[in-house]
């Protein structure tokens, strides 16, 4: 199979992981046109692509090549921010194990005045933990 994409948010960080792990990976490279929308072939063997990742860093526009021992050709692709409509809202998601220990401690300060208002221990604090941070991440109001 040629064209299959693997999605990565950081393009230099996969990059390394997959060179460490023995395998050829190609120099980072991008499109000098638009969003790349069109046959996988050209770019997982380099005739049309442009040296260096997207120089302004822009989702969606970065990428990497490699083949795995089948002979399957994989474009690694970096997304930083999906475009509207790519992914549902109302989904909960982390990139990284800090960026879930800064929600749980924006959780843990607004669970703190909660406590306060109420006047006592919540026995229900996960789930009051749970609700804040899936409504922060959809911009929805916080609970109080």
């Amino acid at each position: 199979m040629q064209g299959l994409y693997l999605i990565v948010s950081d393009l230099e960080t996969a990059r390394k992981d997959l060179l460490d792990r023995g395998i050829k990976v190609s120099e980072p490279f991008h499109d000098a046109g638009s969003v790349y929308a069109g046959p996988d072939e050209p770019y997982l063997f380099g005739r049309v692509r442009v040296s260096g990742v997207d120089p302004e860093h822009r989702s969606y526009r970065s990428f990497a090549s490699f083949r795995d021992p089948d002979g399957n050709g994989w474009l690694l692709q970096e997304i930083t921010a999906r475009l509207p409509g790519r992914i549902d809202a109302t989904d909960t998601t982390f990139t990284s194990p800090g960026e879930l220990a800064g929600a749980l401690r924006r959780a843990a300060a607004a669970h703190g005045e909660h406590e306060k208002r109420l006047g006592a221990h919540d026995e229900n604090w996960a789930d009051w933990y749970a609700d804040y941070i899936a409504r922060e991440q959809a911009g929805a109001p916080l609970p109080s």
